[in-house]
């Protein structure tokens, strides 16, 4: 398994790298520390299994980045280490493909099991940055108020087990592989089906989890998972 991390701060990458390696002898790190440290490593290697980035860097946007790498390396999960755990910044990641979210004061175990389910095909978002951001000097949430009902609302705290939904199985293949952040063509793709049939299955997902978007479905379905186990897998068997 081979691992970048991308973080400006010396210490953080080499708690990371300590952290990382302690998940096997056969991991291998490699650190940047920079937007363009990683751009160079991965148009040399791109052969990563993941990609640990910060959002704060010297150089580089976090966000602007994580944008680069998934319109270059689509393959490559990604997961955001950041110092922020704003419901909004959570958000914003994941809505743009990153496949986790990490508080750095999160604990070794926290991390771990972050990247256990990213490894496996999951999401992972920190279950306390579900709620509502911390108020701004305004005495207001800096998050729209779209994203604080989403987070609110939708109750991601308390949602049942993933089974009690009644998904039928070709929904829950297109649900894991929404999950993966593939578009309705590739779905359909994958899955030898016409796109106006997948978006149908997408509809009745979105239903199902009491939600209105991908972005929604990816957080409900992540605290789901930490809550109840079982994150669903795509069979390639066809219906």
């Amino acid at each position: 398994m081979k691992v970048l991390l991308v973080d400006d701060h010396p210490l953080i990458l080499s708690a990371l790298q300590s952290v990382i390696q302690g998940l096997g002898d056969g991991v291998q790190v490699t650190s940047a520390s920079s937007g363009r440290a990683a751009r160079e490593t991965l148009q040399q290697d791109a052969d990563y299994d993941l990609v640990l980035l910060d959002l704060a860097l010297g150089d580089a946007d976090g966000f602007d980045l994580l944008a680069e790498m998934r319109q270059t390396y689509p393959a490559l999960p990604v997961v955001v280490i950041s110092a922020s755990d704003r419901t909004s910044d959570v958000i914003r990641a994941i809505d743009m493909g990153a496949m986790g979210f990490v508080p750095k004061r999160a604990s070794n175990d926290t991390l771990f099991e972050a990247l256990r389910m990213v490894m496996s095909g999951g999401v992972y978002v920190p279950p306390m940055s579900m709620g509502v951001d911390s108020p701004a000097s305004s005495g207001e949430s800096s998050a729209p108020a779209t994203v604080r009902q989403a987070a609110t609302q939708a109750g991601y705290q308390t949602h049942p087990p993933l089974a009690s939904l009644g998904l039928t199985p070709r929904q829950t293949d297109v649900l894991a592989l929404l999950l993966q952040g593939k578009p309705n063509k590739l779905i359909a793709r994958e899955l030898n089906l016409s796109v106006e049939t997948v978006k149908d299955h997408v509809a009745a997902v979105l239903r199902a989890l009491g939600v209105s978007s991908r972005t929604q479905a990816v957080l409900a379905v992540s605290q789901m998972t930490q809550q109840h186990g079982a994150f669903p897998t795509w069979r390639s068997t066809s219906r």
